[in-house]
């Protein structure tokens, strides 16, 4: 499923990764959060492309889900 995403303990201390790559996948998902379009992150990094940001927006969201999240009422 996550053919763009390794997480390898020799790389990075096993942090998730674009494969290839030393870019965290929490990277990726910061600099889309922030607003950066997929065309400029992939310009900024053409080690990247479309899929890859793809990928670590969906690994992100599969992370969080797996977690149950303590949620404050904001109100």
């Amino acid at each position: 499923m996550f053919d763009r995403i390794s997480v390898a303990h020799r790389i990075m201390g096993g942090v998730p990764c674009i494969a290839g790559t030393r870019i965290p996948a929490a990277t990726v998902v910061s600099m889309v959060a922030e607003g950066m379009t997929v065309e400029r992150i992939v310009g900024d990094f053409p080690q990247l492309d479309a899929e890859a940001v793809r990928q670590a927006l969906v690994f992100a969201a599969d992370a969080v889900r797996e977690r149950e999240l303590p949620l404050r009422d904001s109100a």
